[in-house]
């Protein structure tokens, strides 16, 4: 099969003879050629491709970034913002996190992908596009997963609101805690970090 992008962004698929078709999302994905400004994941046996976000979205990132950084520096963690693609343990199916936190020897799932049983932590940024999966889908996926912590910071809300997720145990967290933007929150093991969650609110 191959994949064109005759249009505007579409990509368009052509059967190729002897190469059998895709049968699920994430061979799908496989198949598809770049597609620059689109995140593509698969969610909940979707595959789904968004715009890249608006602009306020890449400085809520990028202010956890800076917040998890001495952490990072000291522990000899890596760190990835919006730019690493995770296989997810047991399906490999596709998520792209807005941020990303792993130690050195975190596992990968070929060349590009880090398997997410690997990770010590993953973080989304909801947006208007992204916040059904956001919120409903992406706690059960990043636990099924075996990722210890999702951090879930959501201007969207009213007050903004940031939620951690920990203690993945049978595709649920066991364990949620939600602080509006302003107040402290505590994330726990294997992070053991407190975050002043304030550093969110001028980005508004």
């Amino acid at each position: 099969m191959d994949v064109t992008v005759p249009g505007p962004g579409v990509p368009s698929l052509t059967p190729v003879a002897g190469r059998p078709l895709p049968r699920t999302p994430r061979e799908l994905f496989d198949a598809l050629p770049p597609l620059p400004g689109l995140r593509i994941e698969v969610i909940d046996g979707r595959l789904v491709a968004r715009r890249r976000d608006v602009p306020e979205h890449a400085p809520v990132a990028m202010r956890l970034c800076d917040a998890l950084l001495p952490l990072t520096d000291e522990r000899r963690w890596r760190m990835w913002a919006g730019n690493v693609a995770v296989a997810l343990a047991g399906t490999h199916d596709l998520v792209v996190p807005d941020l990303v936190l792993a130690p050195p020897d975190c596992p990968r799932w070929g060349e590009c992908e880090l398997l997410s049983s690997g990770l010590a932590l993953v973080a989304e940024v909801v947006s208007k596009g992204s916040a059904e999966d956001d919120r409903v889908e992406k706690p059960g996926i990043y636990a099924g997963g075996g990722v210890p912590v999702m951090l879930l910071v959501d201007p969207l809300t009213k007050p903004a609101s940031v939620t951690v997720y920990s203690d993945p145990k049978e595709g649920r967290y066991q364990v949620t805690s939600t602080v509006p933007f302003g107040r402290e929150i505590h994330v726990p093991h294997p992070i053991g970090f407190t975050l002043d969650t304030s550093i969110f609110e001028e980005v508004l």
